[in-house]
């Protein structure tokens, strides 16, 4: 694979589906989008394959979503690592990249030689779909099982949507002749629709009697599925990662029994939603004594985007619902409605 089509690939998400069977999926490939997300933060490594991990979940299920603005994936734990949070913004236009961002939250104290996951301790696993600023998310959640946050995003569409999925992770820092180490991540979802659901009062076969593949698809289905994954058990971390193997090899490699169909490639970027504004919706339900409590001993309120890094310093007369001026510092009439209006 030579290097313009490396860097073809990328930083995108390639769908797919299987003709002999009802499978789809997604390859997805992060390069600069994963660096520049963990290179903002000097996260231990453990707290870094975390990271890695949920961004690449976030660009592996985003697409597959009828999605109008963002997918939110969390996981919540009890552990050494509290929070690991990752965005995916759906494209605003038709030739728009998608844009995705990830954070972690850790007590370096706590953490153990242990693997990545064992950081987490007890917890859950959520997926929130936004379908837009003024609506209320939906919100699924799973416990935190199987070993791996690719396991507890398994057991979360087997569980909440009855759509048996699998999730193939790899993750690394890489360097090419003449150029600096970075980070690379690549993974395969392969996920299908069961023509019979399940009744979820029967519960299920796996760990605390959740639902799993083999507990929904049956027959035939339940064979093209086994088959399927064991030839994503073959798959390897260099594959997966690249760049010397480009994803429509990889599926051929892979899958060429199965007759995979490729679709067009979605490009991933790195983005961020913070501005000043939201610090300040963020921070409209204090009063001013609790935004006096905030301010600095120099006369300003500081808020870190614990995803950018991006950093804003804000007038405390322009913040909480006793403000007394605006964004911009202008007076803000006692009787109007508190945006100067």
């Amino acid at each position: 694979m030579n290097t313009i089509n490396q860097i073809a690939w990328d930083d995108t998400v390639l769908p797919f589906q299987f003709d002999r069977s009802d499978i789809r999926g997604r390859i997805a490939r992060l390069d600069g989008v994963l660096d520049h997300i963990l290179s903002r933060h000097n996260y231990p490594a453990q707290v870094s394959a975390l990271v890695a991990q949920l961004a690449l979940l976030a660009a592996l299920i985003g697409p597959t979503i009828k999605l109008r603005w963002k997918l939110s994936l969390q996981v919540r734990g009890n552990g050494a690592v509290r929070t690991i949070a990752a965005d995916y913004y759906a494209p605003e236009g038709e030739d728009e990249s998608a844009r995705i961002r990830a954070w972690a939250s850790f007590d370096e104290d706590k953490l153990d030689d242990g693997p990545a996951f064992e950081q987490i301790g007890d917890g859950y696993f959520a997926i929130l779909i936004h379908q837009g600023q003024d609506m209320q998310p939906y919100q699924g959640i799973t416990p935190l099982t199987g070993g791996s946050l690719s396991a507890c995003a398994q057991t979360y569409f087997a569980q909440s949507e009855q759509l048996p999925s699998r999730f193939s992770l790899a993750y690394g820092r890489s360097q090419l002749s003449g150029q600096p180490e970075h980070w690379r991540a690549g993974g395969i979802m392969l996920q299908t629709l069961p023509t019979q659901p399940m009744e979820e009062s029967d519960g299920g076969s796996g760990e605390q009697g959740l639902i799993e593949a083999a507990d929904i698809l049956q027959g035939e289905e339940s064979e093209d599925w086994n088959r399927a994954n064991m030839l994503l058990d073959t798959v390897e971390q260099l594959e997966l990662i690249g760049p010397n193997v480009g994803p429509t090899d990889l599926l051929l490699r892979l899958f060429h029994e199965e007759t995979p169909r490729v679709y067009d490639p979605q490009r991933i970027e790195f983005g961020c939603s913070c501005t000043a504004d939201r610090v300040r919706d963020t921070l409209a339900i204090y009063s001013a004594k609790d935004i006096a409590h905030m301010t600095t001993k120099e006369g300003i309120v500081t808020a870190d985007c614990q995803f950018c890094g991006a950093h804003y310093e804000l007038d405390p007369n322009s913040l909480g619902f006793e403000a007394t001026v605006d964004a911009n510092g202008d007076p803000i009439d006692p009787r109007s409605d508190g945006t100067g209006t």
